[in-house]
C-alpha cells in the first residue's frame, strides 16, 4: 500500500531526528511549512525548551514580502537576529520532513545571512 504525502514526510521526519539533537550552546533550528505560513524554532532537546521563534505571522514578517519564498527568507534573519541576542551562534538544522528546496531553502539562506552557522 502506498503511503499518503503525511505518512512520508512522517517517516523522514522520524529519520532526521534520530541523527539531529539540539542542545543549549547548538539548538536545532526546526521548521514547519504549511501552505500558506512557515515557522522556525530553535529548541534545546536536552531540557525540552524552545529558546527562540520566528513566523510569517509575526507583525514584522507580514506586513514586509511580498512572496512566499521572500517571506520565508525574512523569518529566516528573523529567527537569526532573536538567536544572535540569546547568545546562540550555531544551530542544527532540521528541515522537518520537507525537502531542501524553495521556502525551506529561502529560511536557511536568510538564516545564514543573518550570522547563523550550521
Amino acid at each position: 500500500m502506498a503511503l499518503s504525502k503525511s505518512d512520508r514526510r512522517q517517516r523522514l521526519r522520524f529519520r532526521i531526528r534520530k541523527t539531529i539533537s539540539g542542545s543549549a550552546t547548538t539548538p536545532r533550528l526546526s521548521v514547519f511549512r504549511s501552505n500558506k505560513e512557515i515557522y522556525a524554532q530553535l529548541i534545546d532537546d536536552v531540557s525540552g525548551k524552545t529558546l527562540a521563534a520566528s513566523s510569517s505571522r509575526d507583525k514584522d514578517v507580514e506586513a514586509a514580502g511580498k512572496s512566499k519564498i521572500e517571506i520565508a527568507a525574512l523569518v529566516g534573519q528573523a529567527i537569526a537576529s532573536k538567536a544572535t541576542a540569546a547568545g546562540i551562534s550555531a544551530i542544527q538544522f532540521d528541515r522537518g520532513g520537507y525537502l531542501y528546496h524553495g521556502r525551506v531553502k529561502a529560511l536557511a539562506d536568510g538564516a545564514r545571512e543573518g550570522g547563523l552557522k550550521f
